[in-house]
């Protein structure tokens, strides 16, 4: 797929010195393929916010609110009100992703209006580094996404494709479902017959987001269960 027909949707939040480092390390590889990103920030300093305005393609939005339901949802529809005809959803810290598959991923892309959603998905060997409770918790949210969309596919690595005309239905959802809105969308995709499609990749877990402590294991239980959510409300929302 031709880049240019491509816009980037993306969110970010540096709470710490160290995720600002890594946030400015992936999204300066982003930057170098000069395609258009809308950035929704959830309240980094003012340093940062000067760094990420630096670049030419992107642009900063205003924050609607934190919590990444709020801040995906305004960086889509951004992206929507351009009429790019199709919207690449990524979170912001996937350095090796940005730098080894993205090229790739979007030369992948089919092309036609059929082509809804198209995931970027983990191999085993990939999924397997990730965290033991994380690989649990994903697991079953992929399995519940196969059982409704018919691919046993990864569908939660992150960065993902959409066609336009899914964004919309954002505006639909009248609660926050946080991280459950991704899986909503790949419901809704396919319950209107547009593609769902993956491509996949080794992409390993970065060895210092390993950790599998008490609040991370939490953390994934509220992931898991706003994954159901969405993926439920995408079964039976009302659409015109």
């Amino acid at each position: 797929m031709d880049k240019s027909d491509i816009s980037i949707a993306t969110i970010t939040w540096a709470r710490s010195a160290g995720e600002e480092n890594l946030l400015r390390e992936s999204l300066t590889q982003l930057a170098a393929l000069a395609i258009p990103v809308f950035v929704t920030d959830g309240g980094s300093g003012d340093d940062f916010l000067d760094f990420l305005r630096r670049f030419p393609h992107f642009k900063v939005l205003n924050t609607p609110g934190r919590g990444v339901w709020a801040q995906a949802k305004n960086s889509i529809l951004a992206v929507h009100a351009t009429a790019s005809p199709y919207i690449l959803y990524t979170e912001p810290d996937k350095l090796n992703f940005f730098r080894d598959a993205l090229p790739s991923f979007l030369a992948a892309v089919p092309n036609g209006d059929q082509a809804g959603v198209v995931v970027a998905a983990r191999s085993a060997n990939g999924f397997a580094t990730f965290p033991a409770f994380q690989q649990t918790t994903e697991t079953t949210i992929n399995r519940c996404c196969a059982e409704i969309i018919g691919k046993a596919i990864d569908y939660t690595y992150g960065p993902f494709l959409l066609t336009r005309s899914l964004a919309p239905y954002l505006n639909l959802v009248q609660e926050d479902i946080g991280w459950g809105w991704r899986p909503y969308i790949f419901g809704l995709a396919h319950r209107f017959g547009y593609q769902v499609s993956h491509f996949e990749g080794n992409f390993a877990c970065p060895p210092d987001q390993r950790t599998d402590d008490l609040p991370e294991r939490i953390y994934r239980m509220r992931q898991l269960s706003q994954n159901i959510q969405g993926l439920v409300l995408s079964t039976s929302i009302k659409v015109a």
